[in-house]
């Protein structure tokens, strides 16, 4: 198994082992938590059209993930070095699959994610501030367009750059509170649904819609229904979990700093079911709590949050309508703050951790030369620059938003090869010590692998718009992965 040799570094151009439990917990929690928890349920209710469906959506996204997380404890145990998921692919398979997903993870996943971050920050930012919004243009050449808040979110990528580069300890500290602060203010917002959001005429709605599935479909202005059952509900139900799948996203990111962790054998395994099992009963609980506040089924021309529902909210904005209900006219402002700071600590923690696996690659010889050097407070200051370079491209291109709709079946693709990488290291080596081994193993790794498989088809026949640009995106990596190994050679 390959080893990051770092014996001929001064000791202080090591990584520092720094993250404990509670920093590494709270880099899972933060990573997962952006903005998607507020959002997507709307997709999601559109979709299958029931409550009891969009509780089965957001049930089935958390066991999945719990056993994901679960099943790379025994990868982290194995490999505890910087790079996580990139080196666990590439010891399971060949430096050109674990290239692949680093070159992914690079030109889109993580920053994408960043950048798709950074200007909801800016936007929510611009709710108490309008002169930071979308609406001001400052400079206009033809069809592109720079607005105000795509300079303040690459600010605040700038920003978050800067403090990471200053140390590891730097990071966790910012990460650890924004992440609290975060959890406190949508137990907030839980429980202030679950009380005095409670809506008499959402509870008959919701009630008697239980089991009445349909898939709500908007095009140019007109809404149509279609009813579900058997394989078009399974097809639903699969296209619906994409929004909850990429909410639920980032958890594997304390994996990419592994060199920094202590005790990563055992803390890594931990703060990953730590993390993930946090994280879904928030997420249980807020849909429980729009349930109970808002009707899901709704009128898209309807003029109150009641009548628009959960599947009209404006601009999807869950959250925000649940809000309205209790504190009235001042939900925006509330709401604002509190997705201000779940983004701006999710944002940390992508920063953080992604230049850890630009760090392994280069390294191995597969990304730029500096990227693969510490600088003197232990971290990949160079890695750390390149990302946010790339990511505030992607923020002034304003194409994230496509990128990562591409990317979801690429995202489900590398979680299933890693998964199966648990088999093939077995196989391979079995004599390998493993101080954590895959919970439910072999039955649980094997039932993530087919569920995913069976989302993954479901994807492909039903939204091949997004699927097939996404494999482009993977194997666009292919031809630059041997300009990189005739570099090297």
């Amino acid at each position: 198994m390959k080893q990051n040799d770092t014996t001929s570094i001064p000791p202080e151009h090591s990584f520092r082992r720094e993250l404990g439990v509670l920093s590494s917990t709270m880099i899972v929690v933060g990573s997962m938590v952006g903005s998607g928890i507020f959002i997507v349920s709307a997709d999601i209710a559109r979709t299958v059209g029931s409550p009891m469906l969009l509780m089965a959506v957001w049930i089935a996204t958390g066991l999945l993930t719990l056993i994901a997380a679960l099943s790379y404890g025994e990868l982290a145990g194995m490999m505890p070095e910087a790079g996580g998921q990139y080196v666990y692919l590439r010891e399971a398979y060949s430096p050109l699959v674990g290239f692949l997903y680093g070159w992914t993870l690079f030109l889109v996943i993580q920053t994408g994610m960043i950048a798709a971050v950074a200007v909801a920050f800016a936007k929510f930012t611009a709710v108490m501030f309008p002169s930071l919004g979308t609406g001001n243009i400052l400079l206009s050449l033809g069809a592109f367009k720079i607005s105000a808040a795509q300079v303040f979110a690459i600010g605040s990528i700038i920003f978050l750059t800067l403090l990471n580069s200053r140390g590891v300890k730097g990071g966790t500290v910012v990460q650890n509170v924004f992440t609290v602060a975060k959890i406190l203010g949508i137990a907030g917002l839980i429980f202030a649904g679950l009380t005095l959001g409670v809506n008499d005429e959402a509870l008959v709605s919701n009630l008697a819609n239980l089991w009445k599935h349909s898939w709500t479909h908007v095009e140019n202005g007109s809404v149509s229904l279609q009813p579900l059952s058997g394989t078009w509900l399974l097809a639903a139900f699969g296209v619906a979990m994409v929004g909850s799948i990429f909410s639920s996203d980032a958890w594997n990111t304390i994996t990419f700093a592994a060199a920094e962790v202590v005790n990563p054998k055992r803390t890594i395994p931990l703060s990953l079911f730590l993390g993930t099992c946090l994280v879904t009963i928030i997420y249980l609980l807020a849909n429980l709590a729009y349930l109970v506040a808002l009707p899901l089924v709704g009128d898209p021309n309807g003029q109150t949050v009641i009548q628009r529902g959960i599947q009209f909210a404006t601009e999807d904005r869950v959250g925000t309508a649940v809000a309205s209900v209790v504190w009235g006219s001042g939900a925006a402002v509330v709401m604002a703050i509190l997705i201000m700071i779940s983004t701006f600590g999710c944002n940390n923690g992508l920063i953080l951790s992604g230049a850890r696996v630009f760090y392994a690659m280069s390294k191995d010889g597969l990304f730029f030369k500096r990227a693969g050097t510490l600088n003197k407070n232990g971290v990949p200051g160079y890695a750390l620059v390149i990302q946010a370079v790339w990511a505030s491209f992607l923020c002034l291109s304003g194409s994230y938003g496509d990128l990562l709709d591409y990317v979801v079946f690429a995202i489900l693709i590398f979680y299933i090869l890693t998964i199966s990488g648990i088999f093939v290291l077995r196989a391979k080596r079995p004599l390998v010590e493993r101080p954590y081994k895959a919970f439910g193993y072999p039955i649980l790794p094997a039932l993530y692998i087919l569920a995913a498989l069976a989302i993954c088809v479901n994807l492909l026949i039903f939204k091949p718009k997004f699927t097939y640009p996404g494999l482009f995106i993977v194997l666009s990596g292919i031809p630059v992965y041997f300009f990189w190994k005739r570099k090297i050679s």
